[in-house]
Formats: structure tokens, C-alpha cells, sequence
């Protein structure tokens, strides 16, 4: 009798875990936006599980509430967020409805830079050369994440600098002819931007800890994604891609290339790791 009963819930055990792979999604939609460092991660992610055998429906969307809001409410599956200081407050908002599936990659940071011929080491050093920059911090477009962190810094260190709003088009044209000409300049800069592979610059230090200390990137989703399809999350889980990869794959893009030709560099450069990621996911 007792040999039975374990004869039917093994047999029941099996029909319930064939119920829930058939229940799997076979098709993928996920959310990005239109940024340097969550486009390359998305499209890797987007060909990885096509080569397992997914369909993947890419979305863009323009801004971190309005992608939040649609992963809350199920109209993506997946999106790549460094949910711990850049999207904080819309994790802390929709937090009860997500889940966290899984960590892509690590290391973003930003900053106030210096080029690297420039003495000084220290963001309480600034105001010594405030003189040489006109007291000035070239900054990017107004409400973004460095530009609120860098108004709190010169409010925290009591910086005689005027923060200039302006974009990172023109931040990066002013950097550029700075080192050029081998001229004092004060901006900002982050990690993975193609900019902090191609000029010498210095991130200055922080020891009041102001700004964020580098962040992750995670792999979120609706609640439940994660139980509802386990071989979806066991493939993102085993998807990693180093932070100077990506800012490598960003540096082909100013090369001239599109970030399509650039992704397909990097997948074509790291055909050995995609098959460990492939085999761990079977």
C-alpha cells in the first residue's frame, strides 16, 4: 500500500512539473530604454534566449516611470534596472508587485571628473582651482541621476560652483576641446559611457560618500515570473556580462558603428562563454 501511494506522487509530481514547463511563456517581451549601458544588456539577453529557442519582443520606453508602470502592470516580462540608486524610488514604489529574477552586470558608477593632467585628487580640492574653470562644473541634461547627486555634493562639501545644465552632446564637445588643448576643465562622467574609455580622465574622490557607490544591474520582473517560468529564469540567471564589456561594445558605437553591428561584434568575440551560458541553462 505505501509502495503505491509513493508510485502516485511520484506520478503526480511528474504531471504537476509537466503542467508548469507547458505553462511556460515562449515568448519574451522585454522593456528597455534608449541608454548606453541597458540597450547592449537587453539586446544580448534578447539573442540569448532566442538561441534557446524563445521568441523575444523588444519594447523601448522613454523613461524609468513609464517602463516601471508597464512591468507592474505585465506589459513586459523582463527589464534590466539598477534598482538600488538610479531607479530607487520606482523600485521603492512597485517594489510589491516585482521581483528581483537575477544580477547581469556590476559596476556603474558616476561622478565629477577631472582630465588626468589636472593636479588635484579630491572633490575638497575643487574650490582651490575655482578660479581656473570660472567656478563651473559642466553638467548634462537637468534631472538625471548625476546631475541631482552633483547638486547635493556641492551642497554637502560647500562648493563655490554653479552647476551648468546643458546636455551630453554638448558636456562631451566641451571635454573633448578641453583635453585638446590641455585646458582645466570640471564635468561629469560615468561607467559605461564610451567617454570613460577614450579620455584621461580622474574620477575625483568622494569622501563624504555622497555619490552612489557602484551599482548592480538586475534582471526584474512581474511577481511570480520567476516560479511561473523557471527556464526562462534559470537562462537569465546564467547571463552575465562584465561592465568594461559593455562600455567596450558603447566605444564600437562611437566608432561609427550601430549598436547592432556593435552587439553582433562583441556575440561573435565571446562565442565560447554564450555556450556556457547555454549549457547551464539545460
Amino acid at each position: 500500500m505505501h509502495k503505491l501511494l509513493r508510485v502516485l506522487a511520484i506520478a503526480l509530481m511528474c504531471l504537476f512539473a509537466s503542467v508548469i514547463q507547458a505553462a511556460e511563456k515562449t515568448t519574451i517581451k522585454i522593456g528597455t530604454l534608449p541608454w548606453e549601458d541597458t540597450v547592449p544588456l537587453s539586446d544580448i539577453a534578447k539573442r540569448f534566449l532566442e538561441k534557446q529557442g524563445y521568441t523575444v519582443e523588444m519594447t523601448t520606453f522613454p523613461d524609468w516611470g513609464i517602463a516601471f508602470a508597464a512591468l507592474g502592470r505585465g506589459d513586459v516580462d523582463l527589464m534590466v534596472s539598477h534598482i538600488n540608486y538610479i531607479a530607487a524610488d520606482y523600485w521603492q514604489k512597485y517594489y510589491q508587485r516585482l521581483e528581483k529574477v537575477s544580477v547581469v552586470s556590476h559596476g556603474l558608477r558616476q561622478g565629477i571628473v577631472v582630465p588626468d593632467y589636472m593636479p588635484i585628487k579630491s572633490i575638497e580640492e575643487l574650490n582651490g582651482i575655482k578660479d581656473q574653470v570660472d567656478a563651473r562644473i559642466i553638467g548634462i541634461e537637468p534631472g538625471s541621476g548625476v546631475m541631482r547627486d552633483t547638486t547635493e555634493v556641492i551642497k554637502q562639501y560647500g562648493l563655490q560652483y554653479t552647476l551648468v545644465d546643458g546636455s551630453t552632446a554638448a558636456m562631451t564637445a566641451q571635454l573633448q576641446s578641453a583635453i585638446e588643448r590641455k585646458a582645466p576643465i570640471v564635468t561629469l562622467l560615468w561607467q559605461p559611457s564610451w567617454m570613460d574609455m577614450k579620455f584621461k580622465v580622474r574620477y575625483l574622490e568622494d569622501p563624504k560618500g555622497v555619490f552612489p557607490p557602484p551599482q548592480t544591474y538586475y534582471w526584474i520582473a512581474r511577481k511570480g515570473f520567476s516560479v511561473a517560468n523557471p527556464r526562462v529564469r534559470e537562462a537569465m540567471a546564467s547571463l552575465y556580462v562584465p561592465i568594461d564589456e559593455i562600455t567596450a561594445i558603447n566605444m564600437s558605437v562611437n566608432d561609427g558603428m550601430t549598436m547592432q553591428q556593435a552587439v553582433d561584434k562583441w556575440w561573435g568575440q565571446n562565442t565560447k562563454l554564450i555556450d556556457k551560458w547555454a549549457v547551464m541553462t539545460k
